[in-house]
């Protein structure tokens, strides 16, 4: 989960999410029959409070609004007014607008406060589609080099970085950008191998600790009886072995960052103790009396649900709570498709400089099946086997069968259940057709649009 710039045109296509905000619900439902073939994800809402509503709650790719509403129906300035304020969220983010009291004025207007085009009503079917269409690129490319510049700035100065440039990694990379500079707790959850710790590291060095270290701890592999000392510390004597003073894992993170991994595993009694610490913000060395004032942030991580531990009596309320200020979940690598071909390029290019071995590209058929594989082990998993491929590829270019991803023997379907079979079914129609959802859906036999919606169930 680190940067580069290499091209996603090899990836699995994602579904565009398009916001569209009118008060008329002919017109919304018009513009939801003409787009929704198109395997576009829609989200259709009736004033400008519902669109910034949406755009807040969830990332998308593009928002097709109304000029004029019900309270406003000829001046355009509740459809201007948003227009600048969306423009203010993400000024990569493309608008188009629509109008039916349309006029040259107020067209350069809304140019002017930022709209990419303009579409009086009625409108065009094939204009409107080539327009959204054209947007959605260029929307892309501006967003991939915004991310790059980031990106490269944040190589600059030493900072970690993530490879995102897929439409479910944006509220990850949004939530990043906003809490990295604050105090604020967070609890980074996620499937084992999403690169939990990367984004503790991206969070401290989004911060004003950055100057200061972050220190990490499995606090999960921790025997009950070394809880206490390694967080909290000891003096000499404390116990048996202890014949130095140590400091614990708090005190070398003030007013730096602890970060605390596979949170879910600690006991109910550790849990009482971590939660002492949170509350009061001070501790205690283990066989001492004198109190110790810190300033530190917490991070922690988990693949587990929380909520459903503490319903299951496993852990507490009270410190998920303190834990929880603000919670990231990283999605899978199979829900994010799109940046595969930027992982692998990458793990690709540092790996090489390590081992000293050349390395040219991924061929067709490598590409393809890493985008339909279905990563299990997610990122982690997809670095060890382009490791694994580098080492064993005999040229240049990593082949397919350098990577050693088919599916071993054929799994029986009829042993499966449904939504396995059917994701089976899908990744080795994706594969067979080099990741061209058009030729799979075909080799399928359901409509492009209907496999465009199994995969976004999928995710």
């Amino acid at each position: 989960m680190e940067a580069s710039s290499t091209s996603a045109a090899a990836a699995l296509p994602v579904a565009a999410r398009i916001l569209i905000a009118d008060d008329q619900a002919d017109v919304r439902e018009a513009l939801r029959l003409l787009l929704k073939p198109e395997g576009y994800g829609l989200e259709t809402v009736a004033s400008p409070a519902a669109l910034w509503h949406a755009v807040e709650r969830e990332s998308c790719d593009l928002v097709l609004m109304d000029l004029n509403y019900a309270r406003d129906t000829t001046s355009g300035k509740e459809g201007l007014d948003l227009l600048r304020r969306l423009q203010q969220l993400d000024a990569t983010l493309p608008v188009i607008v629509m109008t039916a009291w349309g006029t040259v004025e107020l067209a350069v207007e809304a140019m002017r406060r930022g709209a990419r085009d303009f579409v009086q009503k009625p409108w065009d079917n094939t204009r409107l589609l080539t327009t959204l269409r054209t947007q959605l690129e260029l929307g892309g490319a501006l967003r991939r080099g915004r991310r790059l510049e980031a990106q490269t700035q944040a190589l600059a100065k030493g900072a970690p970085h993530m490879i995102a440039e897929s439409t479910a990694m944006l509220p990850v990379l949004r939530l990043i950008r906003q809490i990295g500079p604050s105090d604020a707790h967070v609890l980074i959850t996620g499937e084992h191998g999403t690169g939990k710790e990367v984004v503790a590291r991206a969070l401290h060095a989004a911060s004003p600790r950055a100057a200061r270290p972050m220190i990490t701890v499995n606090v999960g592999g921790l025997p009950e009886g070394t809880f206490e000392s390694e967080l909290f510390g000891h003096v000499r004597g404390a116990f048996t072995d202890a014949k130095n003073e140590r400091m614990g894992r708090f005190e070398m993170a003030d007013q730096g960052t602890l970060f605390l991994d596979e949170i879910a595993n600690i006991s109910l009694s550790q849990q009482a103790k971590l939660l002492r610490v949170l509350q009061a913000g001070e501790i205690e060395r283990l066989g001492s009396s004198r109190t110790l004032k810190l300033n530190t942030r917490v991070l922690s991580a988990t693949n587990a649900d929380l909520h459903a531990e503490v319903a299951a009596g496993r852990f507490r309320e009270d410190l998920l709570f303190r834990l929880n200020t603000i919670e990231i979940h990283l999605p899978p690598l199979r829900q994010r498709r799109d940046d595969i071909p930027l992982l692998a390029r990458h793990f690709a290019d540092r790996l090489a400089r390590g081992y000293q071995k050349p390395f040219a590209g991924f061929s067709p058929d490598a590409m393809a099946e890493l985008c339909a594989y279905g990563w299990p082990g997610n990122v982690r998993e997809l670095e060890h086997a382009i490791e694994r491929a580098l080492l064993l590829a005999a040229g240049e270019t990593i082949q397919a069968g350098d990577l050693g991803l088919q599916l071993n023997a054929a799994p029986r379907l009829e042993e499966m259940k449904l939504e396995d079979a059917e994701r089976y079914l899908i990744e080795a129609a994706l594969k067979r057709n080099a990741g061209n959802v058009h030729q799979a859906a075909r080799a399928l036999g359901i409509s492009r649009s209907a496999l465009y919606r199994r995969l976004q169930r999928e995710e």
